[in-house]
């Protein structure tokens, strides 16, 4: 017995009586999404599949589903195993189904612990109530789960730049299909022309990134509305099962859906951050001249969702007018994420403690930047992660001159990497040193880009009651302390120059006094 389309109203309907379950449960809700239904039963949760072929997915038979739900628990095991439970047959009839029965199963669901929906991390940005560590956890496990999954051979058919680019083709094609508003189908041809001429730029590092090791098999659908928080932990689900091609990507096609949710939710700040943490983790700032590429297609691929919903029977008129709204919220994101830029290049400068990395993660957030830190390009160029204590003393060991030396060089070749993929850059080192400045400089004078370095004082009792308090922190990278201070102190000359300015950090300026200030300096 197979469940065709018209058979799914009477078993939904059937499914939503408590005497199909093998367990008392009462008040059974209904969660629907355009390609599958989900039933809260209290203590659990059970997903099924929607009969539907919709090019980028085939559920209409039900061997098909039953391959894929058993994916959808495999898949989800890597990073929410205590919330994926098992695959489970449904017998019976659609008029009186058995779930977890015996007899031949008609369907198949896949069965989860159920969460509060209140914890959500999309209804806790929505609320108010969603954190920075938040973020930051969402970032690490990100890169964490990217560092463990296995990557695609260089010459397997997983993520090929051809494969990458045809279903950001097909969004096109399918949405070219659904929309009818003149105004918005120019608006399509437009990004599909930009994605064109980006894939036939873009290829040979897409191809490159491959053969490196950077296609993946990745989560596929990373979303606020994916992520959970479960005690002090945040937990990532719902990942891709349906089609394989979605989840082996580029890591970098990953970290833009999240940016890209992020913004559309309206909290770029968080965007930045998140994308800044996951960079410094990795390391995989050449990844960057992807981004917007792989940002268009996240965006796209929500905007064809919300049409495909727009398509489905059953809206009701509010429920059209919000999806229609989303479509041209959409469509806004796109543009903006297309549009060409000039970045500018800025330096922190200042003595230890005295609010640099504080300062440039205000910046980045507001600006829309990517930061590139001495403490953490330092250790990595020892392999030591960011949060490792190295316990090396002053000028020797990872602090020697030649390891100094090396640090700025790979500071500069990033922030050369960053600036040609078009973002603004901050570098955060204490540039104590004058001649390590100078580098830089040429380089914003190379490109044609504004130049500023920022130029932070404060007291030193402040500066040594920061780095006492610093001192505790496990999440810090510097391991300056006071007896680097006192070194710093004895040699620190204050910077006077037209393209720098003073900061004292002993004030605590808000994000808008910052940015006047900047863009008030001669640069």
């Amino acid at each position: 017995m197979s469940t065709l389309l018209e058979d799914q109203p009477t078993l939904i309907r059937a499914l939503l009586r408590p005497e199909a379950y093998p367990f008392a449960c009462r008040n059974i809700e209904l969660v629907e999404t355009h390609i599958s239904w989900v039933f809260l039963t209290g203590d659990f949760a059970f997903k099924l599949k929607k009969p539907l072929d919709l090019g980028f997915l085939d559920f209409t038979t039900l061997e098909q589903r039953h391959h894929f739900c058993r994916e959808e628990l495999r898949l989800n095991s890597r990073l929410a195993g205590d919330l994926y439970l098992a695959v489970v047959p449904i017998c019976g009839t659609p008029e009186h189904p058995v779930v977890d029965g015996d007899g031949e199963p008609f369907e198949y669901a896949v069965k989860m612990h159920q969460f509060d929906q209140n914890l959500l991390l999309s209804l806790q940005l929505d609320e108010g109530r969603l954190e920075p560590h938040h973020i930051d956890s969402l970032a690490e496990l990100t890169a964490d789960l990217h560092s463990k999954v296995e990557r695609a051979s260089a010459d397997d058919r997983h993520g090929t730049p051809e494969l990458a680019h045809a279903p950001c083709l097909q969004n096109f094609q399918q949405l070219g299909a659904l929309i009818r508003d003149p105004a918005r189908l120019a608006r399509l041809d437009a990004l599909r022309r930009w994605t064109e001429t980006a894939f036939e730029r873009l290829k040979p590092l897409m191809g490159q990134r491959k053969r490196e090791g950077f296609v993946r098999e990745c989560h596929g659908d990373l979303h606020l509305g994916n992520v959970t928080q479960r005690g002090n932990e945040v937990l990532i689900f719902d990942g891709i099962e349906f089609n394989e091609n979605f989840r082996w990507i580029d890591v970098m096609s990953e970290v833009a859906f999240l940016f890209t949710d992020l913004e559309h939710r309206g909290r770029p700040d968080l965007a930045w951050r998140a994308l800044n943490h996951y960079l410094e983790i990795t390391g995989d700032y050449s990844s960057l001249p992807l981004l917007g590429y792989y940002c268009l297609h996240r965006i796209m691929v929500r905007t064809k969702i919300d049409a495909f919903r727009l398509e489905q029977p059953g809206l009701d008129d509010q429920e059209r007018q919000t999806l229609e709204r989303e479509l041209d919220h959409y469509f806004d994101q796109a543009e903006k994420t297309v549009q060409d830029s000039t970045p500018s290049l800025f330096l922190t400068r200042g003595l230890s403690g005295s609010g640099k990395t504080y300062l440039s993660q205000r910046l980045l957030e507001a600006l829309g930047a990517i930061r590139v830190r001495s403490d953490v390009e330092r250790k990595r160029h020892f392999g030591l992660a960011p949060t490792a204590r190295s316990n090396s003393p002053i000028d020797q060991g990872i602090y020697s001159t030649e390891a100094t030396v090396a640090t700025f060089e790979r500071l500069l070749e990033l922030a050369g990497t960053v600036l040609d993929s078009g973002y603004t850059t901050i570098v955060d080192a204490s540039f104590l040193d004058r001649k390590m400045i100078e580098p830089f400089r040429l380089l914003a004078e190379s490109k044609n880009i504004p130049f500023l370095v920022l130029d932070l004082r404060a007291p030193s009792d402040l500066l040594r009651e920061r780095l006492q308090q610093r001192a505790a922190d496990p999440k810090e990278a510097s391991e300056a302390g006071l007896d680097v201070l006192s070194a710093q102190l004895e040699r620190y000359q204050s910077l006077d120059e037209d393209y720098s300015v003073a900061i004292e950090s002993d004030k605590e300026l808000s994000v808008e006094e910052l940015l006047r200030l900047l863009k008030t300096q001669p640069r």
